[in-house]
């Protein structure tokens, strides 16, 4: 990673995200409350980290980790200030976003992080002002928002317009005006006029068109094969992973059984979710919302790692990661252990 992009993210972990904390972040002495094991677990407050949501708020993750370990929990805006957090050791897994991964990786030459399951596909959209924008055509010119410099969405719009021959600068100039801001900002400075649309994930696209009568331009699916591309997955900490690997075994079994009850009860699932965002915002999403935003994701096992290699080449050709070799990023051993003795399919690191 070039050393300019660094210091973007440091200066970007520094914002305030808004959001409070279900459990302070621990350490990683080792032990917790009672002699206890401590697991520092990040997360974002977005749908599609509902894997997460919904584990937690069912007591899935707590259960699977059993009585000797403490879960210790973090929500966080985007995924270049959790992988901040990771790199302090402030975290020892969390859910987030390929591209963040992808930096990681690159930051600490191989040395920090694995991708240890799937999460989520899909549920990503660019929504736009219908006075403002009629077509992708009109975009040029225009003010896009994006949840942080660096995140898989930033990544994505920046690809794309680099794809159509137009120019997306970090510093906000070009073709096309990016515009990185936390998802909560990007709902008030939509209805204010200040952007004319975001490529964002769920529930923030839903709550665009359904609160803000914004439209979806953009369906980030349709340029994936197969509508394909991961959204989420879990990744741990190397360190910790050494030193813990059966509580990475746990949190991995928790992350399948989470989904398994998306699966097997959406409706419980949908409220589950939205439980938890209320007790991390302090104000439930309206049903048809959290409706809308469940309809555009893929609840998967699968970590998709062809659209990983995707996204890096997408980072490294709009300048925002040096060239860099992804071999070994998965570790997906616990993953296929645990859905073999279930009978499910297994799934590839390719």
């Amino acid at each position: 990673m070039k050393l300019s992009r660094r210091k973007a993210l440091a200066a970007t972990a520094a914002l305030v995200i808004g959001l409070p904390v279900l459990a302070a972040c621990g350490d990683d002495s080792g032990s917790g409350d009672g002699g206890k094991t401590t697991v520092n677990l990040g997360f974002f407050p977005n749908i599609t980290h509902a894997t997460a949501l919904v584990g937690l708020e069912k007591g899935i993750f707590t259960e699977k980790l059993g009585s000797d370990v403490n879960l210790s929990t973090k929500a966080f805006n985007a995924g270049p200030e959790a992988i901040e957090a990771l790199f302090a050791e402030g975290l020892d897994a969390t859910f987030i976003g390929p591209n963040p991964a992808i930096n990681a990786w690159a930051q600490s030459k191989g040395q920090a992080i694995k991708i240890v399951a799937g999460a989520a596909s899909g549920g990503v959209s660019l929504v736009v002002n219908p006075d403002k924008v009629k077509s992708l055509d009109d975009l040029k010119g225009k003010k896009i928002a994006t949840p942080q410099l660096g995140n898989t969405q930033d990544v994505a719009i920046r690809a794309w317009a680099k794809e159509r021959g137009w120019t997306a600068n970090q510093d906000g100039t070009g073709d096309l005006s990016v515009i990185p801001q936390p998802n909560a900002q990007t709902i008030d400075t939509f209805k204010q006029g200040t952007i004319d649309g975001a490529w964002v994930p769920e529930p923030f696209a839903s709550r665009l068109i359904l609160e803000s009568g914004a439209k979806k331009l953009l369906d980030e699916k349709d340029l994936w094969p197969d509508g394909k591309f991961v959204i989420t997955h879990l990744i741990v900490r190397q360190d910790f992973a050494k030193k813990h690997p059966d509580i990475v075994k746990k949190l991995v079994d928790a992350t399948v059984a989470s989904g398994d009850f998306i699966a097997a009860n959406p409706e419980d699932a949908k409220t589950a979710a939205n439980a938890q965002l209320e007790k991390l915002t302090g104000k439930a999403l309206p049903t048809e919302i959290v409706d809308a935003a469940f309809k555009e994701i893929d609840f998967t096992n699968d970590p998709i790692a062809s659209s990983l290699i995707t996204g890096a080449k997408n980072a490294e050709a709009i300048g925002l990661l040096d060239p860099v070799d992804l071999n070994g990023i998965y570790d997906l051993t616990y993953l296929n252990e645990i859905l073999k003795s279930q009978g499910k399919p297994e799934v590839s690191a390719q």
